[in-house]
């Protein structure tokens, strides 16, 4: 392209050189093998501008003006959730009949770019209280208070799973900035319901959740799972438990059953599935399960067993190694949502 560019300039001067040397059109024409009218629009802008360069046109002017632009960009950090349509329809309106990409494309020049939504739990005032003092008093444990850390957790694993997605108008580097997520559910729908256990040391038991959970069933599991596990994970004394606040774990039977059991609980912060590294495995199971194609509830629950067996320990370590930044991000958030 630059080659090109530079024989068509050095075409032109050939031409204004043989004009100055007192050549006429004609023969200029013939001896560069150009059009007569194209020596005599060379020539002339030479003339004039004193240079063989064509201007950069202007094109056709945009249909939204700059005021228009900020008026779309004032929307969108409103309600990121709009849809070009939306706008468009606004703009409709207002008298300024566009095209959905024209809208679309307003936006992009902004910074402004159609993502998927990240779906984040509901944070209210006294959620983020919580989630800043918890990360804040825990932000300097040694690698050693959460070797001695037994994380719980349950999850609703589909046979064919199914993930509504939702887009939003953001810049890059804002997917984790509150009103850019979706707010989600815990256990919005599934095929079975799974509770798992894990440690530094390796994954501890998992066992799937026959009908409603509820606390005394919460209880039956704890009584089946816990010291099995401890035993297989080498927990050593004054070992924590680690599970949220659901109240079927908060019921006054439970916290009975816990103190009665004479297990000590971690201090947990509500609406926050992000401090919790078994999250992470969750996300690994699934995507090892749906890869095996389960063809029934039977399949899939020998298969969650089978896969959850073969998460590495190494793959838990690497999790606790960066529990660090997790915290540290809480903080930088004061107690909002996290890209964890």
């Amino acid at each position: 392209m630059g080659s090109s560019k530079q024989l068509c300039k050095t075409l032109k001067m050939k031409v204004i050189d043989a004009h100055n040397a007192g050549e006429g059109y004609k023969k200029i024409a013939k001896r560069c093998q150009l059009a007569v009218s194209t020596v005599r629009n060379v020539i002339k802008r030479w003339q004039i501008r004193g240079t063989v360069e064509v201007k950069m046109r202007s094109g056709r002017p945009r249909k939204l003006s700059d005021r228009t632009a900020r008026m779309l960009v004032r929307k969108t950090n409103q309600n990121p959730h709009l849809t070009a349509k939306n706008l468009q329809e606004d703009l409709a309106d207002s008298g300024v009949v566009v095209h959905r990409s024209t809208v679309q494309r307003c936006l992009h020049r902004q910074g402004l770019h159609g993502r998927v939504s990240r779906r984040k739990p509901y944070l209210r005032p006294h959620h983020k209280i919580q989630r800043l003092k918890y990360a804040t008093g825990h932000l300097q444990k040694p690698d050693a208070f959460w070797k001695q850390v037994l994380w719980t957790d349950e999850v609703k694993i589909e046979l064919f799973g199914h993930n509504q997605q939702r887009h939003v108008w953001r810049k890059k580097g804002a997917a984790f900035h509150e009103k850019n997520t979706l707010p989600t559910i815990k256990h919005g729908g599934g095929s079975i319901m799974l509770w798992g256990c894990v440690a530094a040391s390796g994954t501890g038991n998992i066992a799937r959740v026959e009908g409603r959970m509820d606390s005394t069933k919460y209880q039956q599991i704890l009584e089946a799972n816990i010291t099995p596990s401890v035993k297989k994970l080498k927990l050593k004394r004054g070992w924590l438990l680690q599970q949220d606040n659901d109240p079927k774990h908060t019921l006054k039977s439970t916290m009975e059953y816990l103190k009665r059991r004479r297990l000590k609980v971690l201090e947990w912060p509500s609406q926050s599935p992000d401090l919790n590294i078994i999250g992470n495995l969750w996300v690994d199971l699934k995507r090892a399960v749906h890869a095996r194609r389960p063809q029934n509830i039977t399949e899939l629950e020998a298969f969650c067993k089978e896969e959850w067996e073969k998460i590495p320990s190494t793959r838990i370590e690497r999790l606790l190694a960066g529990y660090e930044k997790c915290l540290q991000a809480v903080i930088s958030a004061r107690g909002g949502v996290t890209k964890y």
